[in-house]
């Protein structure tokens, strides 16, 4: 059975950093894709970033160009988000994202991913 969880969601002040951490367990991505959406309240969910596990190849969605950082452990099986310069827009539900397809990280639409995680809260107040 496969399982993604997210951690390290929480409060910061806006212009502050957090870092979320999706672990998995249950199968191997390393030729797959892992991403980050997230969803505020009354909205759809939205591709935040995406990395290929073979080569470590980025895509990230305009706005967190710069801001936001994905990169992965494939020896833990573990994908990170670096989030930096937060703002009271990027508040929402974070969610960890596996795609089985290597190409699946440049799929920003959230139908084309195959497994979720249960979702980490992100506020950051102004």
């Amino acid at each position: 059975q496969v399982q993604l969880v997210e951690s390290g969601g929480g409060l910061v002040q806006a212009g502050g950093s957090l870092r979320l951490s999706c672990a998995v367990s249950g199968r191997s991505f390393t030729n797959g894709a892992m991403g980050w959406f997230r969803q505020a309240p009354g909205k759809e969910r939205d591709f935040v970033a995406a990395i290929k596990c073979s080569d470590g190849s980025t895509n990230y969605a305009d706005a967190v160009k710069s801001r936001f950082t994905i990169s992965r452990d494939n020896a833990v099986n573990t994908v990170y988000l670096q989030m930096n310069s937060l703002k009271p827009e990027d508040t929402a539900v974070y969610y960890c994202a596996a795609g089985i397809n290597s190409y699946s990280y440049i799929a920003e639409v959230a139908k084309r991913w195959s497994y979720w995680g249960q979702g980490s809260q992100v506020t950051v107040s102004s």
